[in-house]
């Protein structure tokens, strides 16, 4: 495990530290599960895109062989 060193204001920390007494953790624990909180996001949204793009690219949804410009698809 890497440790970080972190500047923080001192009204900021107090609050912090009973924040995190009040719910029987600690901020070395608050902040490590909010930093993997946005790893695990980041993987996830990163996986969503592949996979999209991945369906994309094996889609067979043709419609004919027609194709439209920009004028026909946004007309009312």
């Amino acid at each position: 495990m890497k440790n970080i060193t972190l500047s923080v204001d001192e009204t900021v920390m107090r609050a912090v530290r009973l924040y995190a007494a009040e719910h029987g953790s600690t901020v070395n624990a608050l902040v490590r599960e909010f930093l993997t909180g946005i790893a695990q996001r980041e993987d996830r949204a990163r996986k969503a895109r592949q996979r999209i793009i991945e369906l994309s690219e094996r889609s067979t949804a043709r419609i004919g062989s027609r194709s439209w410009n920009r004028e026909e698809l946004h007309e009312r």
